[in-house]
């Protein structure tokens, strides 16, 4: 399947969005990762959600081929803010919502501010509560474009290190952030101290209890980016609502390393 994407004017900015398929809204919010854009990271589930669900997959403001404002201030405050003008221009809500890493944290944001707007979650490797950075998400927030050093944060994100033999994955990955402005845009997002943002996209306990919609959470138990046990497994304890699926042989990429079985689960919960 080839990527073929749309423009829109939302939120006062230049979005770039994927739309397909037929039945009830699922909104699709990729992570933060260096190259990525909602194509990178949901290309092999979006043809199979889109079986079944009307799938919109935009690309966040900062990333992919949405816009770059000069004066932006990325974080948490603009995401949730374009996410909700996106569901509003669609007139999507509520819709059911997949948030891979950041895109969980945004997920979260938006149910808490807006749960008008939310029908199910699906949270993948889902930032959300503090913990301690790791060696691995360090990294990622912190690449300069390298083709080696994009080959060794593949192998950071995957279970499976032949994935960072995939030259095509490699080249695909690496390319995407040679472009000036998106390098321009992901190195003001995460500058050290690396810590401060990811408390910065913390919700509070007594507010991650408020969430009280249906929310499926689900985590590679080898994930060297995001820990699990100090993650998803506290958001579990801490949403009402909380299912929790942890996949061994898995690392920070569910969508890829399993996305046969990942898709088969999200849909049984959606389906529910």
């Amino acid at each position: 399947m080839q990527e073929q994407g749309l423009y829109d004017t939302i939120g006062g900015h230049r979005v770039y969005y994927h739309e397909a398929g037929q039945g009830e809204p699922l909104l699709l919010i990729h992570g933060s990762g260096p190259g990525v854009s909602a194509w990178a990271n949901w290309r092999l589930v979006y043809p199979i959600l889109s079986k079944h669900y009307h799938v919109y997959a935009p690309d966040l403001i900062g990333f992919g081929s949405s816009e770059k404002p000069p004066s932006a201030q990325y974080g948490v405050d603009a995401w949730v803010e374009q996410l909700i003008a996106f569901i509003e221009a669609k007139h999507i809500g509520p819709t059911s919502i997949v948030g891979n890493s950041l895109g969980g944290c945004l997920a979260l944001h938006l149910a808490y501010r807006r749960p008008d707007l939310v029908k199910k979650l699906v949270l993948m490797g889902s930032v959300g509560v503090s913990f301690p950075l790791t060696e691995g998400l360090d990294r990622v927030w912190g690449y300069t474009p390298d083709p080696e050093t994009m080959r060794q944060l593949i192998q950071i994100f995957s279970y499976d290190k032949s994935f960072a033999e995939n030259s095509d994955l490699v080249h695909m990955r690496y390319q995407a952030t040679l472009n000036e402005e998106n390098q321009s845009a992901f190195a003001s997002m995460f500058p050290a101290p690396r810590q401060r943002h990811i408390d910065a996209m913390a919700l509070k306990e007594d507010q991650i209890k408020r969430i009280d919609c249906p929310v499926l959470l689900v985590h590679g138990r080898e994930d060297e980016v995001i820990p699990v046990e100090q993650t998803s497994w506290k958001l579990a304890q801490l949403l009402p609502n909380a299912e929790f699926h942890m996949f061994s042989t898995c690392g920070h990429w569910t969508q890829i390393e399993k996305t046969n079985s990942f898709c088969t689960l999200v849909e049984y919960f959606l389906q529910k």
